[in-house]
């Protein structure tokens, strides 16, 4: 077998920054995946500092956060109090650019406070999609949307208009 004809052709310019988006993509997915699994799933703070940049904008925060790295760390920590067992689970994901779309479901059983509502102990589940562009393997910033009506009808409490 002559092993040059298996050899494979180099690549042009084109298809190297193909390449190259395709490589920053995963990597951008990446990056939200262990915030996903990690931070949310499993309570890792430490990796919260690494993966969300100091000047994080949220451009769809949620009650009584604010839209900053601070808020989503207030937000994490009270899902993580309102349901120890917190779990996402990643139905897909997709980048566009380095923005990563990622649309899950969280899964957990209320045994803490949340939105005012006492612990009921029932176990829940609501979905989500989130948008979150990462430059430089960071977070820097989030568009996001959470079926809240879900959660709350779930732990039996009522919206008031």
């Amino acid at each position: 077998m002559n092993r040059l004809a298996t050899r494979p052709q180099p690549c042009n310019k084109e298809e190297r920054q193909v390449m190259n988006r395709t490589n920053l993509g995963e990597a951008a997915k990446a990056v939200v995946r262990r915030n996903t699994e990690q931070v949310q799933g499993q309570g890792n703070f430490t990796l919260f500092e690494e993966l969300f940049a100091d000047d994080f904008i949220d451009h769809t925060p949620q009650p009584n956060t604010t839209p900053d790295k601070d808020g989503v760390r207030v937000l994490y920590q009270r899902l993580r109090e309102a349901f120890p067992d917190f779990r996402p689970e990643i139905h897909w994901q997709t980048v566009e650019g380095d923005v990563v779309t990622t649309y899950k479901t969280y899964h957990g059983t209320h045994l803490g406070s949340l939105f005012g509502i006492a612990p009921t102990g029932r176990v829940v589940q609501f979905e989500t999609v989130d948008a979150m562009r990462v430059r430089d393997g960071r977070i820097v910033e989030h568009w996001g949307v959470a079926d809240l009506f879900s959660l709350v009808h779930q732990l039996g409490a009522r919206l008031q208009a």
